[in-house]
């Protein structure tokens, strides 16, 4: 039996796009023998890795939002999109410490797990935080799980950072937004996620302030996860369709899971064929027309 390895990677509300991979696994019976995550990777790993089905982490967050055919001004009004709003506020601020804590979305989530600690998941996990100060990545594979999975998506200015001992961390992001290098050396097959998405066409504008912070932080994590991708290639690299996706976009779930999609079922052909061919190596990019 092969050893499967797989990496999801950050990029805020773009990790909508991590559920039909995941749906994947599922509908072929496999399960990852190991998965490393940052930011909302990290999240959506937690939660795999607890033994929750893409199914459940899907009807996880429909319980926060409105149906995807709910028009706008009805998720609105709607109880269900408060509760999202209050969870995630998709403004910007700049305060010193970053604008929300994150706690309610994660203790949110932690209760879904019933799990507290990495020893507990019943797949390997690993989440990608940064040491602000000292400029390096932290990698938590051990102890307790909510404090290392916030650590993880303390993106600046939008979260706060989480002081661990004497470390000040943030995102993972910041120095390793696919982290693919971090699986396990002796996996047979080395899956990963990339979410960085694409513009539907050149944009003149100048940038507001709050979109030179978000696409500096995207170019940064887009440019580092080039690099390790030239230094530890992997079997199978994944880059769904997301077009016009920013990190905040929280208020358009489905949106970005029906972006997603397209990337589902030419997956689920290669992880077929690599249990009965072996892995061909190949990076997929799919551009919609």
């Amino acid at each position: 039996m092969k050893k499967i390895g797989l990496a999801l990677g950050g990029g805020g509300a773009k990790g909508f796009a991590h559920l039909p991979i995941l749906e994947v696994f599922d509908e072929l019976g496999i399960k990852p023998d190991c998965i490393t995550g940052t930011s909302i990777g990290g999240i959506l790993g937690a939660l795999y890795a607890s033994g929750q089905s893409a199914r459940d982490i899907v009807e996880m967050f429909q319980k926060l939002i409105t149906p995807p055919d709910a028009r706008f001004r009805d998720m609105i009004r709607s109880k269900d999109m408060l509760q999202i709003v209050k969870l995630i506020d998709p403004h910007i601020s700049l305060k010193p410490n970053g604008l929300l804590k994150g706690e309610k979305l994660l203790y949110y989530l932690y209760d879904q797990m019933q799990v507290s600690t990495f020893e507990e998941l019943s797949i390997p996990l690993k989440v990608v935080a940064t040491d602000f100060w000292r400029k390096e990545q932290v990698v938590f594979d051990s102890g307790a799980l909510l404090r290392a999975v916030r650590a993880s998506m303390a993106l600046p200015y939008i979260f706060a950072p989480v002081v661990d001992e004497d470390r000040v961390l943030v995102d993972g992001g910041l120095v390793n937004n696919v982290p693919h290098d971090l699986l396990d050396p002796d996996c047979d097959l080395r899956i990963a996620v990339d979410l960085s998405g694409q513009k539907s066409k050149p944009v003149t504008k100048i940038p507001s302030p709050r979109d030179a912070i978000m696409h500096t932080y995207q170019v940064m994590m887009d440019t580092i996860a080039a690099e390790r991708l030239k230094n530890h290639p992997v079997d199978i690299y994944i880059c769904p369709p997301l077009l016009d996706v920013e990190i905040l976009d929280f208020h358009k779930p489905w949106e970005i899971y029906q972006q997603a999609l397209p990337a589902k079922d030419p997956f689920k052909r290669q992880l077929e064929q690599a249990f009965t061919e072996g892995p061909k190596r190949r990076k997929w990019t799919w551009k919609r027309k």
